[in-house]
């Protein structure tokens, strides 16, 4: 028997097809699901539940029983509701617009889940993320670009640490979506036609506002103003939770013009209007840094950076401006870098650091 291995299965044909491949290489392989967000007499339906509702586990057993692998539900509620939803209506009272799939993976998906795996004796954890895994000439792992670009997971994966790397398998990162469901549908696999999950999982019916409020509860301030950068009043806001940075639709503002949400200021209840170009910057700062390819900031080198999951990439130089401050200078400005939101740096094909936005110094 192979070296053992614990599959993260969502439910979803990914982490399904990634089960598949692990076993065929010659893995002992066993399916976990975890149980993050969802009530036990809550039965939430796969097409609004996300990857982890209830209908996901019951998916997950299905492969695990037409693969002929063991099958296992850990209970990391109390730990969800501890690193992600907290943290998630702590930015957004804060003014700040997070990405819990960023903390839910460093967290929850691999690190209580590689703790837990290691305690039944496995040798490795794997998912089915579209990334790759490689040892760089300098010793150190660090995630590497899925072949399927338009899938590419590297961003939401800047903020594991060595040793989860070193101990982690990606199998599916070679292939393309396309060629996973190939996979799924030649191999006969239950979830080869199911759709692929979106938004945020444990708010399924996607009423962002209504989940934060019912969540922040007496921390909000309610209704505020829309100010200009001068400070001008232009119209009354209803919760700085309700946007974010580049906002343009459902302002309720008639200016005449486009014009978008350009700052939130939770000090003074405010929300700054501006046009397109006040959104743009070649200065972002961030802090919390995990170093993945490169062991510190080389200054003056060239990197390609992402402000957001779904941005392009922008050439940029970076340094440390303070202790766990970091400025990148970017070489063409870049569009709405939200604070709360990931900055990753690249080094070619492989995520050589990554932090988060933050205001600037003083602001």
């Amino acid at each position: 028997m192979g070296k053992k291995v614990v599959v993260g299965m969502s439910g979803g044909v990914d982490s399904s097809v990634a089960a598949y491949l692990l076993k065929k290489e010659g893995y002992d392989v066993t399916g976990v699901t975890l149980r993050l967000w969802q009530s036990e007499e809550q039965a939430v339906l796969e097409d609004q539940g996300g990857c982890c509702g209830l209908s996901g586990v019951e998916d997950a057993r299905r492969v695990c029983r037409y693969l002929g692998i063991p099958h296992y539900v850990f209970n990391f509620k109390d730990e969800f509701r501890k690193y992600v939803i907290d943290d998630f209506i702590d930015n957004y009272v804060k003014g700040c617009t997070p990405n819990p799939c960023i903390l839910c993976n460093k967290y929850l998906k691999w690190g209580l889940m590689y703790k837990r795996a290691s305690e039944i004796g496995a040798d490795y954890i794997a998912t089915g993320h579209y990334a790759r895994i490689e040892k760089l000439p300098n010793g150190r792992y660090t995630v590497k670009n899925s072949l399927a670009d338009d899938k590419d997971q590297t961003y939401v994966l800047y903020n594991l640490s060595q040793e989860l790397l070193e101990h982690t398998l990606l199998p599916i990162g070679d292939y393309d979506k396309k060629e996973i469901r190939e996979i799924a549908e030649r191999e006969g696999i239950p979830t080869a036609r199911k759709k692929d999950s979106q938004d945020i999982c444990f708010i399924p019916d996607h009423d962002y506002k209504g989940y934060i409020k019912n969540e922040a509860g007496e921390r909000l301030k309610g209704k505020g103003n829309f100010v200009d950068r001068e400070g001008n009043v232009l119209g009354t806001h209803t919760g700085i939770t309700d946007y974010t940075i580049g906002q343009r639709k459902g302002l309720g503002l008639s200016m005449g013009r486009p014009v978008f949400v350009t700052s939130i200021n939770p000090d003074d209840n405010t929300v700054v209007i501006g046009d397109s170009e006040d959104l743009l910057s070649k200065k972002v700062y961030f802090n919390n840094v995990n170093f993945m390819g490169d062991p510190e900031i080389v200054p003056g080198k060239k990197y390609m950076g992402k402000v957001r999951y779904s941005s392009r990439d922008y050439p940029l130089t970076a340094e440390e401006v303070s202790n766990g401050i970091y400025r990148a200078d970017f070489m063409e400005p870049v569009r709405a870098a939200a604070p709360g939101q990931a900055i990753v740096l690249y080094d070619d094909d492989h995520v050589a650091l990554g932090g988060t936005i933050m205001r600037p110094p003083g602001e």
